[in-house]
């Protein structure tokens, strides 16, 4: 991990070591260079990985992880390469992949179980939503191939990790073993 210090003064080695660790590699301005935006934004992510509580768990789960991924890379896809007239189209795609990390999000803080294999259902059917999108825009060559051979991967795991967790969840529904307390 590196860092380097404020783009007006520079922060004493004491308070860069207790921000962001032991193990960080300080850079000085020569080091760094134009790059040093990109490096704050690495000590901005590890701030918000901090703030950590029982609400936000949600964030360990690999599946929305991957669909926050997967959202990134449709996004430039997208943005980048589908013509303005496909305006709606693209938004309707866009709609449906933040939909799935957002229903994975929704579920799990509800800390229902029914509540939360609802909206997990809700994210698989965007799941499905957004597969037919990219489909569509492959079929009607608005799309690269290779861009879409790289969604398909990330929407077949996502989409099987979505249905595992589904799977995983009804069997805890079924015998029983959920908690829905904050403990």
């Amino acid at each position: 991990m590196y860092f380097c210090g404020k783009k007006n003064g520079s922060w004493g080695r004491r308070e860069v070591r207790r921000k962001i660790g032991k193990d960080a590699r300080l850079l000085t301005g020569r080091e760094v260079g134009e790059g040093w935006e990109l490096l704050i934004a690495v000590l901005d992510k590890m701030e918000i990985e901090n703030r950590k509580n029982i609400n936000r768990g949600y964030r360990k789960l690999l599946v929305w992880q991957e669909s926050v991924q997967m959202y990134v890379y449709v996004s430039k896809v997208l943005l980048a390469k589908v013509p303005f007239e496909l305006k709606k189209s693209v938004a309707n795609a866009l709609d449906s992949s933040m939909s799935i990390q957002r229903n994975i999000t929704e579920g799990y803080c509800r800390k229902s179980i029914k509540e939360y294999l609802n909206f997990l259902n809700y994210s698989l059917g965007s799941c499905g939503e957004l597969y037919t999108s990219m489909f569509s825009f492959k079929e009607a060559n608005q799309i690269k191939m290779e861009d879409f051979e790289e969604f398909d991967k990330m929407h077949y795991s996502v989409e099987n990790k979505l249905i595992n967790l589904i799977k995983s969840l009804q069997k805890k529904n079924k015998d029983k073993d959920w908690e829905d307390s904050f403990r």
